[in-house]
């Protein structure tokens, strides 16, 4: 079975062996052809069918970072695509005691066909993909999650349909999340309102570069401080937790930065009434959102969850078939 007869060959040709580390680094067209290919890849499993498209392949799963979704969903996915996925959590390679990033990307790429790494540094993922010949994968870092990104537009695809001119609100710390979410939403013409509190805004290069790449393809992408004005008439509201891992010191100060920005049942009614719901899990009910509103009939947050797996298999095919 054959990749070419689910994808659009030039998108596979265009980012076989290649990095994955933000959205900046692929075109539009490759950002719409792995979705199509995550469709199609869905599509497929819900009716028995997994095709070996990377048998015989390993890639090899880093961690600094604790996971639910990101790991369980590379190592399904590479099973269920005939390939096989290892688990290395940091502490337990020799990065963990000292040996340089680099010379681990060397040696891995003797062993592997290629590396996803969870990782606290954007550069030390970056210093990885130099010094490796495998292709390497972000599974998240503290500037960027594209993976994530993917599994959203999936879900807001499935949902709603046509991507161009939905407008998603995104509410709450301007994350790793929010910058990947916003790049990719200006790949496919998504508009985008963003409501963060002073101090706590997206990055202004990130949303440079990502306000450029909307208007080419037709989209918006507006910040505020206010949530209502971010969530009126929006399509899709999304938001996180507003402490990561890492910031657990900051919780207090946090927690009074983001009281006005919880997804409550007065927020809402100021989006369009068929507004789709998303948040990336793990939730806090009752902080960044009620719990009327996560289990509510507006809310795809566990398919959102799902769609990572497919989204996740769409990447690794398309990356090392």
């Amino acid at each position: 079975m054959k990749l070419l007869e689910y994808v659009n060959l030039e998108v596979v040709k265009s980012v076989r062996g290649k990095d994955l580390l933000t959205w900046f680094d692929y075109s539009s067209e490759e950002v719409k052809g792995l979705l199509d290919l995550a469709v199609q890849l869905k599509s497929l499993a819900k009716n028995g069918v997994h095709p070996p498209l990377l048998l015989g392949k390993t890639v090899g799963l880093i961690f600094e970072k604790h996971s639910t979704r990101t790991r369980i969903s590379f190592e399904v996915g590479m099973n269920q695509l005939g390939g096989h996925a290892m688990y290395m959590h940091a502490r337990d390679l020799q990065i963990g005691r000292g040996e340089p990033i680099s010379d681990t990307g060397k040696v891995l790429s003797g062993y592997l066909d290629g590396i996803m790494i969870r990782a606290n540094s954007h550069k030390m993922v970056e210093e990885l993909a130099y010094s490796a010949t495998i292709p390497v994968i972000n599974g998240l870092t503290d500037l960027y999650h594209p993976c994530q990104a993917l599994a959203d537009l999936l879900t807001i695809h499935e949902v709603k349909g046509n991507l161009p001119g939905q407008k998603l609100a995104y509410v709450g710390d301007g994350n790793n999340v929010a910058h990947s979410l916003i790049i990719a939403c200006a790949h496919l013409g998504v508009d985008v309102s963003i409501a963060s509190p002073t101090g706590f805004e997206i990055d202004s290069n990130i949303l440079a570069k990502a306000q450029q790449l909307a208007a080419s393809n037709g989209s918006t992408i507006m910040t505020t401080t206010n949530p209502i004005e971010a969530v009126k008439n929006a399509d899709v509201i999304y938001t996180d937790v507003w402490t990561s891992m890492g910031q657990e010191e900051e919780t207090a100060a946090r927690l009074q930065a983001f009281e006005r920005y919880q997804i409550n049942e007065e927020l809402v009614q100021h989006a369009k009434s068929n507004y789709l719901f998303l948040h990336c899990l793990p939730a806090h009910r009752e902080e960044e959102v009620a719990t009327s509103i996560i289990d509510g009939q507006h809310s795809a947050v566990f398919q959102q969850a799902e769609n990572r797996l497919h989204a996740q298999k769409a990447i690794l095919a398309s990356i090392l078939a």
